[in-house]
């Protein structure tokens, strides 16, 4: 019985996060309610907050899914990559990403739209963006790479490229041929993070 009961929590808060995701879409966040998600879900509001103290705990929790996607198939990670400096990992690695935005791109939509008003998402964004920058300045200072005093902000403005890009993207789709965009984002991370005069020939 206690497994059956601890089954159907976990179903609950699959349909939860589920149709929070798809209110988020529809709507945008500001405007989908916590009534609303309960509702969508079959459930009601008192149900919604045995599981999310908040709708921005509900955003965190699709947050939380959105980092396992993404680093759950960096092999090798992103801070190997830049230590590495070889132009084909960089691409492989960008691409990878590109292979993952359809999934994320409703996630990270939503969480855009909550970081305006919750500052616990911006907070979490933020923290995102910083330790993906942190991983590519630890590669750069594993291969000794540049002037050590450029290292961070030769990170920020590679990872912040990226990021616009991806945000572009979730807005508009391809815009770009796919294939362009790739070559010219590695041009770019190439440039900034492995052409000191080692870089691997292309």
């Amino acid at each position: 019985m206690a497994n059956l009961r601890e089954t159907q929590k976990l179903m609950t808060r699959r349909l939860l996060l589920d149709h929070g995701l798809a209110l988020f879409r529809t709507k945008g966040y500001a405007a989908a309610t916590v009534d609303e998600i309960a509702a969508s879900a079959g459930t009601t509001r008192t149900t919604f907050y045995l599981h999310f103290p908040s709708k921005a705990q509900l955003m965190q929790a699709l947050l939380d899914e959105v980092s396992e996607t993404l680093t759950g198939i960096d092999d090798p990670p992103l801070a190997e990559v830049v230590e590495r400096g070889e132009r084909p990992l960089i691409e492989e690695w960008l691409n990878r990403k590109f292979d993952q935005w359809p999934r994320i791109g409703p996630y990270l939509t939503a969480a855009y739209q909550a970081a305006g008003i919750e500052p616990e998402i911006n907070a979490a964004l933020t923290n995102w963006f910083d330790s993906t920058t942190t991983a590519m300045h630890d590669g750069l200072n594993q291969a000794d790479r540049f002037d050590a005093n450029t290292r961070h902000v030769r990170s920020m403005l590679a990872f912040g490229q990226f990021e616009y890009v991806a945000r572009r993207w979730f807005e508009s789709g391809w815009t770009v041929d796919r294939a362009i965009t790739l070559s010219t984002i590695t041009d770019s991370w190439c440039h900034l993070l492995i052409d000191d005069g080692r870089a691997a020939p292309r």
